[in-house]
């Protein structure tokens, strides 16, 4: 044993560390074998576009929007003659009915001097006409709380502002997209609210459906998260019935069907190019050459959307839009490709 370690693995040792010194001169002059074939990987995918057969099923259009609880503006009374307040029939801060008296406008027009000459004297006498007077009451236009800041004997115009009044009701509103407007198209006037920690989900009538407003000082009644109407293209605000208890800025939800279609012919809205009315799907031949079909478009729910006319059960069209000049891959191949959808 003394042996093997005073000789044999020393020289073992001295072997390798030649071996190695060879190996690095040889490196070192000759360099390293670098050779021209082609090791990289070949692709072994091909691009196939997923398509999908046309079948029946039913589309119920239900738009679910984010909104919140917000005041009733108040209501402005305006002026119906242009003259002076002659008497204040209401007290600022007084509850009203609607129809109640607020104040009454007098208007005095001067008339003509009359002359008249007497026929047996020539003596002319001018007489001056009392002026004529007229009288307005307005009225409350709504119940609710007045505020009268207009005083007796003042000059108002036509048209004027003379008071106003805050219903003291409460409303939920909320900001529509666009593809949420063109789908409330025809909508009806009532939908289902959820207040946020709030009682049960109630109905609502008396929906309107309408367009963003130009300017606005008050962005909260705008847009439930406060920052303005950008991005929205429309509104929706519903009345909050008698009875239910809500406060302003609570959030909600507004759910609004605007019908259900059943039985019907339905395809993956991805396939379709257009989503109201009118759109373009790509039939698929038995030789797997497409061609672009204008078909007309029923309701959607956000998925699928009804074919009421262009296409039958059975066809088979492609699953995605194809996208110019992206060699005919689907939307999906063309932005990030994943090989579960287009085949690779």
């Amino acid at each position: 044993m003394g042996v093997t370690r005073r000789i044999v693995f020393p020289a073992i040792r001295l072997l390798l560390w030649a071996v190695i010194a060879v190996a690095l001169v040889k490196i070192a002059f000759t360099g390293a074998d670098v050779g021209t074939s082609d090791t990289s990987l070949q692709p072994t995918g091909a691009a196939i576009e997923p398509t999908v057969q046309v079948g029946t099923g039913t589309v119920t259009n239900a738009v679910t929007i984010q909104a919140s609880v917000v005041a009733d503006p108040a209501v402005t009374v305006k002026a119906t003659l242009a003259g002076q307040v002659s008497k204040l029939l209401a007290k600022d801060g007084a509850v009203v009915a609607v129809g109640t008296p607020i104040l009454e406008i007098r208007k005095e027009t001067p008339q003509d001097p009359v002359v008249t000459t007497n026929p047996d004297t020539g003596e002319v006498t001018t007489t001056q006409p009392r002026p004529k007077v007229e009288t307005a009451v307005v009225r409350s236009p709504v119940a609710g709380t007045l505020a009268l800041p207009t005083l007796k004997d003042q000059e108002v115009a036509v048209g004027g502002d003379v008071a106003t009044v805050s219903p003291g009701t409460l409303s939920v509103s909320g900001t529509l997209t666009p593809d949420q407007q063109y789908r409330l198209v025809g909508a009806p006037q009532e939908a289902t609210v959820t207040l946020n920690g709030g009682p049960a989900p109630f109905d609502c009538t008396g929906l309107r459906v309408g367009a963003v407003p130009q300017t606005s000082t008050t962005g909260t009644q705008n847009d439930p998260n406060g920052g303005g109407t950008t991005g929205s293209s429309g509104t929706v605000s519903c009345a909050i019935p008698t009875g239910v208890t809500a406060f302003a800025g609570l959030g909600a939800s507004v759910e609004i069907t605007n019908g259900t279609a059943a039985d019907v012919v339905v395809v993956p809205i991805s396939a379709v190019q257009g989503t109201i009315q009118a759109g373009n799907v790509w039939v698929v031949a038995a030789d797997g050459s497409t061609t672009k079909k204008a078909v007309t478009l029923g309701l959607t729910d956000g998925t699928n959307v009804q074919i009421a006319d262009g296409l039958a059960t059975g066809d088979t069209i492609l699953q995605f839009i194809p996208v110019p000049g992206g060699q005919g891959l689907p939307v999906d191949c063309t932005v990030s490709y994943d090989p579960k959808v287009c085949g690779g």
